[in-house]
């Protein structure tokens, strides 16, 4: 019984970027005396038997590996290479298997003007501006716009609203009422899933005159110094710019002056005007212009004199620290003019001793006392006093009969001295000394008492 040929693998489905090389693998066990046979399905041509080419087509061959496997290659696989090959064997019915071919295209963007030329890619301020991009590949590729530097696109409408996103798809892109903003570059990026994607640069260009706005309207600086002016411009195309003196005198890169430009951005420039080693002459107003092709327009700088304040020629005077003046102790009159009270004694010794200790203790403090026969005194921080009783006030203080005080001669209020002891104590002790000399008296007149009554008991009894 006769042995059939057998396929021991399916053939395989294939992807293959254009322009790369593939090949269809087919394998038959038990072949005998058959043969194998590549053919294109859908146009039903032949391409090879066995290891012969039918086929004239170069990019096209077979081999075999001398049992059960042949191949068959496509070198630099083209668009039209796509579709479903079969390998066949001529048995009767014959036999059969089939893959398909798929070739891919990255996308590609089409050139339709001049390099550097752009359809609608330049307008005036407010005007209109249309990008088209068209790409081909396959699968057919998507389009999406976006701009350069990662800005955000502005799609403005008919009623002036207006919105903001980070890119637009489809291959027109409209921008309505453009702004000077909207200038720069704008980037048309088509892919289709087969790398690589491609992106093209597209230039919206918005033309308008020249503003410029000073740096500063007002500025000072002392003579024989440097100063720095400057100036923003804003305008397209490229303007022409310069420095006047207030008089229309062009001012020119020289000894005297420093001139230079910086550009921002694609419309703004920054204007520098440096005026070296100032005088008298130099001060006054100073010009920025700017012309292009739509107008022109001009600042104005007024430069005027800092008058700076005088050096001191003088040394200052040292710092001396003052030293603390120590409180004189005041002198008591105790002679004429110093009377307490009707009777009294002139020289109160106990007082005296009070005041005395009290001015070295505390200056300024009240303390009580008995006084003679007159009656009590206060002595106050400046020698005043007040008497409870009635008498005749000395030269030192001026006394009220019935406890009235005198107001001393001088209000300040000397500072104060480091006690050497508390004054409560002095003046325990000084009433201390008091009660002492009261007792003494009272026993002296007692003992008095005793000695007329023991005579008056004697002279009754004899």
């Amino acid at each position: 019984m006769e042995v059939k040929p057998e396929f021991l693998a399916p053939l395989d489905n294939l992807t293959v970027t254009q322009g790369r090389d593939v090949s269809f693998t087919c394998v038959v066990n038990n072949l005998g005396q058959y043969r194998v046979a590549w053919i294109k399905s859908d146009s039903k041509a032949i391409l090879a038997i066995h290891t012969h080419m039918v086929a004239l087509n170069p990019r096209l061959s077979v081999t075999h590996n001398g049992h059960n496997t042949w191949k068959l290659h496509i070198s630099h696989v083209q668009l039209n290479d796509s579709g479903s090959y079969m390998c066949q064997v001529n048995t009767d019915p014959m036999r059969h298997q089939s893959g398909n071919l798929d070739v891919v295209v990255p996308p590609d963007i089409l050139n339709e003007h001049e390099p550097n030329t752009l359809e609608g890619g330049v307008a005036n301020e407010a005007g209109n501006v249309q990008l088209v991009c068209q790409a081909t590949g396959v699968p057919e590729p998507t389009v999406q716009w976006r701009r350069e530097n990662g800005k955000d696109i502005v799609v403005r409408t008919e009623g002036r609203e207006k919105q903001v996103v980070k890119l637009v798809e489809g291959e027109r892109l409209v921008l309505n009422q453009v702004q000077r903003t909207d200038m720069g570059g704008y980037l048309c990026i088509a892919s289709n899933g087969v790398p690589p994607s491609v992106s093209k640069r597209f230039d919206v260009q918005v033309n308008f005159p020249p503003n410029v706005k000073a740096g500063n309207q007002l500025v000072a600086a002392p003579v024989e110094s440097h100063v720095l002016l400057q100036c923003i411009v804003e305008a397209f195309p490229t303007p022409l710019n310069g420095w006047h003196k207030h008089d229309g005198m062009k001012l020119y890169e020289g000894e005297k002056y420093t001139i230079s430009e910086e550009k921002l951005n694609a419309y703004t420039w920054q204007l520098n005007l440096t005026v070296k080693n100032l005088h008298k002459g130099d001060f006054g107003p100073y010009i920025c212009s700017s012309i292009n092709a739509l107008g022109k327009s001009d600042a104005r700088i007024r430069l005027q004199e800092l008058h700076l304040p005088p050096k001191p020629t003088t040394t200052p005077t040292p710092y001396v620290p003052s030293t603390v003046k120590q409180p004189r102790r005041k002198q008591h009159s105790h002679g004429k003019g110093h009377e307490v009270g009707k009777g009294g004694n002139g020289f109160n010794r106990d007082t005296y001793i009070h005041n005395h200790i009290q001015e070295n203790d505390y200056l300024g403090s009240l303390s009580v006392h008995e006084g003679g026969p007159g009656g009590n005194q206060m002595v106050g921080a400046n020698g005043a006093t007040m008497g409870t009783g009635g008498g005749v006030m000395g030269a030192g203080a001026a006394g009220n009969g019935n406890g009235g005080l005198e107001k001393p001669r001088n209000t300040q209020m000397p500072a104060p001295v480091p006690s050497r002891q508390p004054h409560w104590i002095l003046n325990n002790k000084s009433r201390a000394v008091d009660i002492f000399s009261r007792r003494r008296t009272v026993a002296f007149v007692s003992c008095c008492l005793l000695m007329i009554y023991g005579l008056l008991m004697l002279l009754t009894f004899t």
